[in-house]
C-alpha cells in the first residue's frame, strides 16, 4: 500500500511540474516564476524563446519526482531520500536558472 501512495503523489507532482512547463512553453504572454508576480511584455525581448526556457526549466525540475517513482518500485527509502535531496536542492537551483533566464531575455533599455 505504501507503495501505491507513493506512485501516486510522485506521479501527480510529476505530472504537475510537467504541465507547468508545457503550459509556460504554450504560453503567449511571458511566463512568471514566483506565484502572484508578473512579468510584463515590455520586459522581454522574445517572449518564445523566454518561456520555452522556463518550460524546460519546470520539466527538468519534475524529472526529480518521476525519477523518485521509479526509484520507490525498487527501494521506498532510496527513493524519499532521492526526493528530498532533489525537490529541497532543486529549489536554490530554480532560482538560480530563473535569474539567469529573465537576464538573458530581459530588454534593454
Amino acid at each position: 500500500m505504501d507503495k501505491i501512495i507513493w506512485l501516486v503523489v510522485t506521479i501527480l507532482c510529476g505530472a504537475f511540474f510537467t504541465g507547468l512547463g508545457v503550459y509556460a512553453m504554450r504560453r503567449k504572454k511571458p511566463m512568471w516564476f514566483w506565484s502572484g508576480s508578473t512579468v510584463s511584455e515590455r520586459e522581454i525581448s522574445d517572449i518564445p524563446a523566454y518561456n520555452r526556457a522556463n518550460g524546460i526549466m519546470w520539466i527538468l525540475y519534475s524529472l526529480v519526482f518521476w525519477g523518485a517513482a521509479v526509484f520507490g518500485i525498487f527501494r521506498l527509502d532510496a527513493a524519499g531520500t532521492f526526493l528530498a535531496v532533489g525537490t529541497l536542492g532543486g529549489i536554490p537551483i530554480l532560482v538560480i536558472a530563473y535569474k539567469k533566464i529573465y537576464a538573458k531575455y530581459k530588454r534593454e533599455r
